[in-house]
Order: structure tokens, then C-alpha cells, then sequence
């Protein structure tokens, strides 16, 4: 599961918000690892980091409150302070050899009686989306099969990249989307201390 602290807009306490955040789960759930941070103008605080975990968070989906006096402007009025967590859709691994089908056949055209006889023509099949790519320009199976692996391969590249794309597009529509009110989650003071 890939997950998103983010300060969306707010100030510098948000975005410490975010680091303490970020700390208080890698003591709660162990297995967390760091994808990416953005640090801030305020040294120490973050605008945003996105971590995995094998633990399912789904739970702290939504908005957490952090109700503390300032650390960096003394005397503000202001006391509640909050970050939004988002789960981001996980990219899809795609190109793996168990998920190729590879099929042989009889191409015809020039290439003298070889082709005609023997299967030289490769097709690769790429299970889960369906793709399939042909090569018949090669007299031999061996050569073909290696000349539609290279198309599938920058074809299937593309599509990862577009998932890419489409995973950050997703992380920074989450990053400006912070609810006010109604906490998944509260924790008080300087020390980040659970309430809720």
C-alpha cells in the first residue's frame, strides 16, 4: 500500500505536522519505507512524503488534527493544525515472462522454401493487457522471437510509463485536498502524543 502525508496549503506547522506524523507511524507500523519526501522552506518539515507498507491503512484515509501552540510563531492564536493522508493507487508491474504467451507459425512471403516450411513467424502475447505483437522479418524463429520481445518491451515501457505518470498525477490531486474537521485521527502537543 503506497500512502500520502501531505500539508496541502497550509503554513509551517502543517508541514512539521507532516514529519511528526510520518515518525509516529514508522513507530507504529515497522515495515514502513520512504518512496519520496518534499521538504519545505522550514527546515525539519515536509510538504508532503509518500511511503509503502504491507499494513493495510486505509483507516487513516482522511484528515489528522494536531492541536499544539506554535512551535514557530509564539503568542498565535491559531491552535489546530491539520494534514490529509491519502492511500495512492499502486503501479501495476507489468512485463514479467510468466505473463508472455509466446506462439509460432508459418509466414510465408520471401525468404525461400525456410520460411515456407518452418515456423518462423513469432507471436508474443502479453496476458494481462492483451497485447500482441507480431514478427515475421527474420528467417528465423530465434530472430523474430528476440524482434517482437524488443516491441513488446517498448511498447509495455510506454504503458508503464503512463502509469507512472497517472500514480503522480494522483499523489498531487490527493497533496490539495485537505478536509478541515471530522479527524481520522488527534494528537496533542509538542511530544505528537495520540488523543483519538
Amino acid at each position: 500500500m503506497i500512502v500520502q502525508i501531505s500539508s496541502g496549503q497550509g503554513p509551517a506547522e502543517c508541514e512539521l505536522a507532516v514529519v511528526k506524523l510520518f515518525n509516529s507511524l514508522k513507530s507504529e507500523y515497522k515495515d514502513i519505507e520512504l518512496i519520496q519526501k518534499h521538504d519545505a522552506k522550514t527546515p525539519g518539515c515536509c510538504t508532503s512524503i509518500m511511503f509503502s507498507t504491507d499494513e493495510d491503512l486505509s483507516a487513516l484515509e482522511g484528515t489528522i488534527q494536531w492541536i499544539c501552540e506554535s512551535p514557530f510563531r509564539p503568542h498565535h492564536k491559531r491552535k489546530n493544525w491539520f494534514v490529509d493522508v491519502s492511500i495512492i493507487p499502486e503501479q501495476e508491474i507489468i512485463c514479467q515472462d510468466n505473463n508472455i504467451r509466446f506462439e509460432r507459425f508459418h509466414c510465408g512471403g520471401k525468404g525461400g522454401q525456410n520460411v515456407n516450411k518452418v515456423e518462423t513467424g513469432v507471436r508474443l502475447v502479453h496476458i494481462p493487457t492483451g497485447i500482441t505483437v507480431t514478427s515475421t522479418a527474420e528467417r528465423s524463429q530465434l530472430l523474430n522471437k528476440k524482434d517482437a520481445l524488443e516491441k513488446l518491451a517498448i511498447i509495455l515501457k510506454s504503458k508503464q510509463s503512463e502509469q507512472a505518470q497517472l500514480q503522480i498525477n494522483s499523489a498531487w490531486q490527493e497533496h490539495n485536498k485537505i478536509v478541515r474537521g471530522n479527524p481520522v485521527r488527534t494528537y496533542k502537543g509538542q511530544a505528537f502524543q495520540r488523543k483519538t
